[in-house]
């Protein structure tokens, strides 16, 4: 299974956490953000990572231009769109970044919001289904009700995130059956700020948990 762990500002925080075996690193690439890195400030810090990790920017409702120009200065591999982008505009830039992963964020409101996935679904590699919040786009602490996802089987791979801790991780995996795990603020100090001890005890916990699978 896929660990992401989103909204990495530094370098130290990055390596350690890849370290203690995170796939996915997140870096937020919206300057409303209190987790927002500018390109050059991302491209210091993805140029020192292994070459196995996944480095995910999070962009919302931005211009194709700045996504594809922050791409290739920063070295992503993928991107994941957070806002309110069409299918027609994953399309585009699909076309544009053949061979960068692109990942839709889907707000899960209702059992309803599961099936805006079908309308991305030739267009995009993965999934991520967050919290509904109007206010902020992802990094809230807020979680949906997970019972939403216990029939919920997708044509792409996809992601849980919103409110994940260390110590409701078992029971999310339980209900739900994603393919990766996003936390941001649920491992963090302050925002941007990752509290490496959070972090270890997450993947103790996923160990602990395919021991006992």
């Amino acid at each position: 299974m896929r660990v992401k762990i989103c909204g990495i500002t530094n370098l130290e925080q990055a390596s350690a956490i890849a370290q203690l075996g995170s796939t996915d690193l997140g870096f937020i690439c919206v300057q409303k953000s209190p987790r927002y890195l500018p390109p050059h400030n991302l491209a210091d810090i993805t140029s020192h990572l292994p070459s196995t990790m996944g480095l995910i920017g999070v962009f919302a409702n931005a211009d194709l231009s700045d996504i594809c120009s922050t791409v290739k200065q920063s070295h992503l591999t993928a991107v994941q769109l957070h806002g309110k982008e069409s299918p027609a505009f994953c399309q585009q830039l699909r076309s544009q970044l053949p061979n960068t992963e692109l990942i839709k964020a889907i707000a899960v409101k209702t059992p309803d919001s599961l099936t805006e996935t079908e309308y991305y679904a030739d267009w995009v590699d993965t999934f991520l289904l967050d919290a509904y919040a109007p206010q902020q786009l992802g990094g809230t602490g807020k979680s949906f009700n997970w019972d939403y996802l216990q029939d919920f089987h997708p044509q792409r791979p996809w992601f849980l995130a919103g409110g994940l801790t260390p110590n409701n991780i078992q029971q999310a995996l339980n209900i739900a059956q994603p393919d990766g795990i996003d936390l941001s603020s649920g491992v963090e100090n302050s925002p941007g700020d990752k509290n490496l001890d959070l972090v270890a005890e997450l993947f103790q916990t996923l160990q602990s948990l395919v021991i006992s699978h």
